[in-house]
């Protein structure tokens, strides 16, 4: 299945909760727009051969900015996102 990185874009939303959750594992403060736009950015920035689709997630993963996305792929809801381990990357 191809991904479209496009529909992703145009599609991206977020739950109240995961806000909260980001900024947790990301260890930051940053305000709702900021984390959109960041994430907006990583997704656009990102090449669609670092997406892929795991069940019913898709991940992006992007190596110049050590994280990864998790985007519901039915819902297009952001579920989580991590920082990458240095030693172990999807």
């Amino acid at each position: 299945m191809k991904i479209d990185k496009a529909d992703i874009l145009s599609r991206i939303c977020y739950t109240e909760l995961v806000y909260d959750r980001i900024n947790k594992k990301l260890d930051s403060k940053l305000s709702k727009s900021a984390i959109e736009k960041m994430l907006f950015n990583i997704v656009n920035e990102t090449q669609e051969m670092f997406f892929h689709k795991i069940g019913k997630n898709i991940y992006v993963t992007s190596r110049e900015r050590n994280m990864k996305i998790t985007i519901n792929s039915h819902t297009y809801r952001i579920i989580t996102v991590d920082k990458l381990n240095k030693t172990k990357q999807i």
